[in-house]
């Protein structure tokens, strides 16, 4: 029986060649993540053992100036150098090197930011003895000697096109300053790596930039020749202040391999995700593929049990068919991952995140993976064409009568769907109705509801091709006619091939319902809330220097000017979070809307509150309020004013003139501008100008305030639009399977309808009719099931995002179904040709 299925598949090559294709496309997603996120992990880990290669113990240590610890505030700013002389004494130590770490933002010659802001790093040039510092291998030139030098790491001086000699324009978080490039390195650091850049200053430099003179933020400490790493550790720890911890070099590297790894697992989670919706929309293909053929044979097999076979080897030479079919496809899927793990490593470096040299790792549970999966699917797929297959009697050799559906198992089928389908249905809506305590209930229904759905489609078929047949009928007359009929023929075979389609539609349908909506929402959000024309942060997220505030103040043009500032304040023992901000220009830049009092109280010694923190502390316009500064010191403020909650505001506002005095440092998350006229290029070239055209200061209007979150769904839509589209192919594929296998049953019919009349032309049509139909259908439903799903994911998240309501974006639906339609046809092509290419005559004489 084994030869008799391997000589099956070798007969039916063309037929299974689409159901090595879906395989073979799932098998090369699973290997190819596995693959990509082993060798990125293994790069990752390499790198952070190389980078503590020499290290026995690494200290990290915290500014403990603010703390409320009395004992932790002695550390003062980090590790001082008296602590790193003591360790430096120990036995056994053969060198102890300080660091300080911070932001600097490299200009380029355009003064645009080198890098994405947020892994833009500057530190310290730590020579030893010899002159060169062990963390850094220069290229060109030498480590920074003098106040005015500085170092840039290779990649940022080739995209700056920096030389050595060069004057570099450098922003930290105050002005922006000129250095002379004094030389060129490469280096392990991780920031380099993710796409930023590495500025390195004389350590005296850096310490007064990001520190305080004499104090360090870690150090690293190497022993000498015989010490073990545990016993300096021991050593090390007694001499700490309270505010600095150690562990051993070799401690924290593992620590960075399992937070790489973790890191990973939600990029290899997703990716796999998206295999395993290809693999299940692959498994509709098969099943309808080994359906297709097991009819086909219907007397080979039948003769088989005739001369001897029983029902258990019938059933074993199917599943030795699927099996084989499943090995070659996955041998060929899992070649076709090493490439795809190549690509997506090529592609990460070209979007700037720069991976660890490594070689390519093929790990023993990727090549399991991908074989096990494989077959597994294909084998899985092809058990109930099988069980079919084994049931035929010897005396179906005369008749293909058995291969109709019974009354009964299409009563059970579609029985067993409809309580699927209800079922999950309810969950759905239960787990909408609970909001975001119901998104297990939802995730839960949303899978019982496509499962039910697809059971069902067989039986919806009908009355839904049923209502497109008159317009087949009146636009293509015959063609169209014959099309409606072939597309419901075989409910099931039409079922299991639209039920690819709608899987990925349904999917695509809901995140673009939810992407638009949301943007819709953030939109709104932002012309309900904001008056002002611009605002100034930091590129890396880090809070602005009062100096740029200062300068936006004084700029040409400007009408109103608020900064926000983080203000923490103690109340009754809980810490409000609090925005410090200009009195009189507040209002000016935001759209603030008073329940009871006035804003202007602001001026005087009073908050502003919001309308619901006012009610939870149980406050009104007149109380007065306790407030503890950070500096321990309290005053009595009173509540000058309510107002509605607005996204861009904390819950409380307070006065710069009230906070200042009590903050150490300012923290200004952002300064809100408002110019005279409105936006305009010649207005934000004034700020740009007043802000010393500092590379690390992103000065953005309410357009792109509104693009920032916007962008970032729409990259989210198009990277899931991208990793869906493997389903979908899948789906063609399935298409071109259905209508290959719809043509070679139909030959003899085929060749009736061209000897009564039908021309070529016209029967192609009815073959892309047909395709049309059957790819529209899948679609509606997709469509359907996925705008609902949307809706009741929308439920579970709205609370989170004000303003938000449903919106459906039409355009983008009526464009899915015309994909699905170009689908339909160019899935047709090929079967299509086919079918007109027949000789009537043997046509006509094939039984």
């Amino acid at each position: 029986m084994f030869r008799t299925a391997l000589r099956t598949v070798l007969a039916h090559k063309a037929r299974l060649l689409m159901t090595v294709l879906a395989v073979m496309l799932g098998v090369a997603f699973v290997s190819g993540t596995l693959i990509f996120t082993d060798t990125l992990g293994s790069a990752f880990r390499n790198q952070s053992s190389k980078s503590y290669k020499d290290v026995a113990v690494s200290i990290s240590a915290y500014d403990s100036r603010d703390s409320d610890d009395p004992e932790a505030r002695k550390g003062g700013a980090g590790l001082s150098q008296t602590a790193m002389d003591r360790i430096q004494a120990l036995d056994g130590v053969s060198s102890v090197t300080g660091r300080v770490e911070n932001f600097a933002g490299v200009a380029d010659p355009d003064g645009k930011l080198i890098g994405n802001g947020w892994s833009n790093t500057g530190s310290n040039f730590a020579p030893g003895e010899n002159g060169k510092d062990p963390a850094y291998t220069f290229t060109d030139g030498s480590g920074p000697r003098e106040e005015g030098q500085i170092a840039l790491d290779k990649d940022t001086a080739t995209k700056g096109e920096y030389k050595v000699g060069d004057t570099v324009r450098v922003a930290t978080n105050g002005p922006v300053k000129e250095y002379t490039l004094s030389g060129v390195f490469t280096t392990e650091d991780g920031a380099v790596n993710a796409g930023g850049s590495l500025v390195l200053f004389t350590t005296e430099v850096a310490q007064k930039l990001y520190l305080e003179p004499g104090y360090y933020e870690k150090a690293t400490v190497s022993a000498a020749p015989g010490t073990s790493d545990a016993a300096l550790l021991t050593q090390v720890k007694k001499l700490l202040p309270k505010n600095a911890e150690a562990e051993t070099g070799d401690a924290l590297a593992e620590k960075q391999a399992k937070d790489i790894e973790s890191g990973l697992s939600g990029l290899n989670q997703m990716l796999l995700a998206f295999a395993a919706i290809a693999l299940f929309v692959g498994i509709f293909l098969i099943s309808n593929t080994f359906t297709m053929l097991v009819a086909q044979r219907t007397k080979e097999l039948a003769l088989l049990r005739a001369v001897g076979a029983s029902r258990k080897q019938v059933k074993r030479s199917v599943l030795a068919e699927a099996a084989i079919v499943g090995v070659i496809a996955s041998v060929v899927g899992f070649a076709l991952g090493l490439g795809l793990a190549i690509g997506l490593r090529g592609l990460m470096d070209s979007f700037g995140a720069k991976i660890p040299a490594g070689p390519l790792v093929v790990s023993p549970v990727a090549i399991a993976a991908a074989l096990g999966v494989g077959v597994l699917i294909t084998v899985f797929a092809a058990w109930l064409p099988a069980r079919r297959a084994a049931k035929i009697p010897p005396v179906a050799a005369m008749s293909s009568v058995h291969a109709v559906a019974t009354t009964k198992s299409l009563v059970v089928r579609n029985s067993i769907g409809l309580v699927i389908a209800l079922l999950g249905a309810a969950l759905i809506l239960v787990g909408a109705k609970q909001g975001s305590d119901g998104r297990f209930l939802l995730a839960a229904g949303g899978f019982l509801t496509m499962i039910g759905v697809i059971v069902l489609i067989p039986l919806l078929s009908r009355p839904v091709i049923a209502l497109v047949r008159p317009l087949l009928i009146g636009a293509f007359g015959v063609s169209g006619k014959l099309a409606g009929q072939n597309a419901v023929r075989n409910p099931r075979r039409t079922g299991a091939t639209a039920s690819a389609l709608a899987i990925g539609l349904t999917l695509v349908t809901a995140l673009t319902v939810l992407g638009v909506t949301i943007g819709q929402a953030i939109d709104q959000m932002t012309t309900d809330n904001i008056k002002a024309d611009y605002m100034a942060s930091m590129a890396n997220g880090s809070p602005l220097d009062p100096s740029a505030l200062s300068a936006l103040e004084k700029a040409p043009g400007v009408s109103a000017v608020s900064p926000q500032q983080a203000v923490d304040l103690e109340i009754k023992g809980d810490y409000v979070s609090a925005s410090g901000v200009t009195p009189g220009d507040i209002e000016k830049v935001f759209n603030i809307t008073t329940v009871s009092g006035s804003l202007g109280s602001l001026s005087g010694d009073a908050v502003a509150v919001a309308e619901d923190t006012a009610k939870s502390k149980g406050w009104k316009t007149g109380d007065t309020v306790q407030v503890k500064y950070n500096d321990g010191k309290s005053a009595d403020l009173k509540v000058g004013a309510v107002y509605e909650g607005n996204e861009f505001l904390s819950p409380m506002l307070i006065s710069t003139d009230l906070a200042n005095p009590h903050e150490t440092t300012h923290h200004i998350r952002e300064v809100w501008v408002k110019t005279d006229g409105g936006p305009s290029d010649v207005r934000a070239q004034a700020l740009v100008d007043a802000l010393g055209k500092n590379p690390a200061i992103t000065l953005m209007d309410q357009n792109d305030i509104r693009n920032q979150t916007s962008g970032l769904i729409n990259t989210a839509l198009n990277i899931m639009y991208g990793l869906l589209a493997m389903a979908l192919i899948i789906a063609v594929l399935g298409v071109v399977n259905t209508l290959a296998m719809s043509v070679f049953e139909r030959q003899q019919e085929i060749g009736m309808l061209r000897a009564i009349g039908l021309d070529r032309r016209r029967v192609k049509r009815m073959i892309r009719l047909e395709a049309v139909v059957i790819s529209l259908f899948g679609a509606v439903v997709g469509v359907g099931l996925g705008t609902f799903l949307a809706w009741a994911i929308g439920q579970t998240i709205k609370n989170a995002i004000p303003g938000y309501a449903l919106f459906v974006p039409w355009d983008r639906i009526a464009l899915f179904l015309a994909l699905a339609a170009l689908v339909g046809v160019l899935a047709s092509l090929w079967p299509a040709r086919s079918a007109a290419r027949l000789n009537m005559l043997t046509a006509i004489k094939t039984e």
